[in-house]
């Protein structure tokens, strides 16, 4: 994002059915550029970036209901019987409602007692990647990007999901099992907001002011992430992050990352 918060835009990439344009100017004020297109598109998939999109050097995703189509959480609470309970908070804190840290413990602290097997089930029978993410995924990679993927929860379920999508690396949290069960506690430092932005931060230090880095999302705590990201792309977002992105997913599935970045299909590669 630019220095001082504010964005002068020189144009906005905008997939609207089926077709990628380019609007805007050299004076084009971002929240100008931004309004109009709300005005006159919406629904759509937008990029509004300083200068021509290029291909970014580090993508750091989110997973919950980005990556993948649900949340962890509550998909396993439902295995304890309590989702309603579960999903509603995990709600409160994906809107900027509840301080996540705080939730998190709480959740999980619901969940003590429940068998370590309901993990693998849930693996097998809930946990689904989004349409388009390995496509995404593997089609950055091919050209250079390394891809991490960090996440608020857990390694249990981050893990496979990371090796079913391609990922490079896998930032996440660690639930506490003992004698086969979970025990209502987390192992380990918590990944949260400030975890995103610095893992952004440190895998882009390497390539210095000219690094190109990408993020996707759709929560609050994925919000300093996009901060600090050259390239912040809201997925089917909360309010908080879609307003804190420069760029958003409101239509398509995840490739239409690939054509807000000019990349052409015949070069995707179909994960």
């Amino acid at each position: 994002m630019a220095q001082g918060g504010v964005r002068v835009a020189s144009s906005a990439m905008l997939e609207f059915c089926g077709e990628t344009l380019q609007i805007g100017s050299p004076d084009s004020d971002a929240a100008v550029l931004r309004a109009a297109i709300e005005a006159h598109f919406s629904p759509c998939d937008a990029l509004i970036s300083d200068d021509e999109p290029q291909l970014p050097h580090v993508l750091v995703s989110d997973m919950d209901s980005t990556m993948i189509g649900q949340e962890c959480i509550d998909e396993l609470a439902d295995f304890a019987g309590i989702k309603p309970q579960i999903s509603a908070i995990t709600e409160r804190a994906m809107r900027g409602e509840l301080d996540f840290v705080s939730a998190l413990r709480e959740r999980v602290g619901l969940l003590a007692g429940l068998d370590e097997n309901a993990i693998r089930q849930c693996l097998d029978e809930r946990i689904k990647p989004v349409d388009g993410a390995r496509t995404l995924v593997a089609t950055l990679k091919s050209k250079g990007c390394h891809t991490v993927l960090v996440t608020g929860g857990f390694h249990h379920f981050a893990d496979p999901v990371g090796e079913m999508l391609g990922f490079d690396a896998v930032v996440a949290n660690r639930l506490e099992i003992a004698q086969g069960k979970l025990t209502g506690g987390l192992v380990g430092p918590l990944v949260d907001s400030t975890t995103k932005r610095a893992t952004l931060v440190g895998e882009m230090a390497q390539h210095g002011e000219n690094g190109i880095s990408l993020a996707t999302g759709d929560g609050a705590n994925d919000v300093p992430m996009f901060e600090a990201a050259t390239y912040a792309v809201a997925y089917r977002a909360k309010p908080l992050a879609r307003a804190a992105a420069n760029g958003w997913i409101d239509r398509g599935d995840l490739t239409a990352v690939l054509q807000l970045l000019g990349i052409p299909k015949t070069e995707w590669v179909r994960g």
